[in-house]
C-alpha cells in the first residue's frame, strides 16, 4: 500500500533561546534549538499524531482550508500620546 504524503505549513518562532514549530492545520507544536530541529522535530510530531490518532480524530483536527496573508495594523504613535499627555498635566 502506497503511503499518502500530506503538504502542511509549519510556522516557526523564536522563543527565549530555541524555537517553537507549530502546525496550525492539525495544532500541533514541536521545539528544538534550531529552526531546522523545530522543523525536524515537528515533522516526527506530526506524523506520530498520524500514526496513533484515530481517522475520525484526524479528520477533525485537520483543517481543509487556510489562507495565510500579511495585515498592516497601524501602530499607535506613542512617542506623540506621551508629549500630548504631558502638555495637559
Amino acid at each position: 500500500m502506497m503511503k499518502k504524503t500530506l503538504q502542511l505549513t509549519a510556522v516557526i518562532e523564536r522563543e527565549d533561546d530555541g524555537y517553537v514549530a507549530t502546525c496550525q492545520e492539525l495544532d500541533v507544536v514541536s521545539q528544538g534549538d534550531s529552526i531546522e530541529e523545530a522543523r525536524v522535530n515537528l515533522v516526527e510530531a506530526v506524523e506520530g499524531f498520524l500514526e496513533a490518532a484515530s481517522p475520525s480524530e484526524i479528520k477533525r483536527r485537520l483543517k481543509k482550508q487556510r489562507y495565510v496573508m500579511p495585515i498592516m495594523p497601524v501602530m499607535p504613535d506613542r512617542k506623540r500620546a506621551r508629549v500630548e499627555d504631558a502638555s495637559h498635566a
